[in-house]
């Protein structure tokens, strides 16, 4: 096989995880928005690009190299960003072998707390996972009048260094919102890292969720944080009182329990299976505050 190439539209929180574990040492280029963001990609090794919704000069050349495509950028009401400016550019890439897009568990909607795999029927309830809906069609009839394998992961609440209860703690922004019966899951950013390298290493598509073992309430998670810092948690807040914004209210009107199979059956060994074997870690490796912590998975 060709020496990797991969180019992702919309290096943010996760793409630098990834960019951060790079087992085989790939070349990686991706893209922001801003110019201010250039650095923290840098530090992360990546090569950026500025991408906001045209295509360069640039970004069109480095297409031409990459082998395995990643895209975490979010539709909006004129569909799909990347699709809409790249389309054909994509669809002449000469060594394109994989494309790979960030998609959400917020697609199958609610399920009232029942179990759901990749075979649930998708009913998004809010209109960004509606879009999500749309952007993952686009993505697979793409990949399908390309021949190209697309990889359609569908990630639960992302977090990991700089992004948890324990830093929301410290900072004070924590709170135990209660609703009965409620639980979500979640997934560490290295282990989406770990997933994409997986599913790079093998080009291999499909649909999978990309989440962790345990679904659990969201006021237990911020417990056991407090449990670790020697922390009197916050206070338990019912959730039909509770002051949230229209977003955050919208999360907790979808109650579901996320399947992970898919992804084990491809080959992927959580590094973080739940919730609490990750703040362990973190908490122990002492780089829970730093969102541009060296991945665990390069060391």
């Amino acid at each position: 096989m060709s020496e990797k190439q991969v180019f992702i539209f919309g290096a943010g929180y996760s793409g630098k995880a990834f960019a951060r574990a790079n087992p085989g040492g790939a070349a990686i280029i991706g893209t922001t928005r801003s110019p201010d963001k250039f650095e923290a990609l840098r530090q992360a090794g990546i090569a950026p690009l500025l991408f906001d919704g045209a295509l360069t000069a640039e970004v069109g050349e480095a297409l031409k190299k990459t082998t395995h495509l990643m895209v975490s950028v979010a539709p909006d009401d004129a569909g799909d960003p990347v699709l809409n400016a790249a389309r054909a550019a994509i669809a002449r890439m000469p060594a394109l072998e994989w494309i790979g897009y960030l998609s959400t568990v917020g697609v199958y909607g609610d399920y009232a707390g029942a179990w759901v795999d990749e075979t649930a029927e998708c009913r998004p309830v809010s209109k960004r996972s509606v879009m999500r809906v749309a952007a993952e069609q686009d993505w697979l009839k793409l990949g399908r009048d390309i021949g190209r394998p697309v990889a359609i992961l569908r990630l639960s609440g992302i977090y990991g260094p700089g992004r948890n209860a324990l830093v929301n703690l410290e900072n004070g922004t924590a709170r135990r919102l209660v609703k009965p019966d409620q639980v979500f899951n979640r997934i560490h950013c290295d282990d989406i890292a770990g997933a994409l390298w997986q599913l790079i290493g093998s080009n291999k598509g499909g649909i999978f969720n990309v989440t962790d073992d345990e679904p659990a309430p969201p006021q237990d998670v911020v417990a056991y944080a407090a449990s670790l810092m020697g922390v009197t948690p916050p206070p338990e807040i019912p959730f039909d009182t509770a002051q949230l914004s229209p977003m955050a209210r919208s999360f907790y009107g979808e109650n579901k329990r996320v399947a992970n199979a898919a992804i084990k059956a491809a080959g992927y060994r959580f590094r973080f299976p739940d919730y609490r074997t990750a703040f362990d870690h973190m908490w122990a490796d002492g780089n829970w505050r730093a969102g541009e912590a060296r991945s665990p998975m390069k060391r």
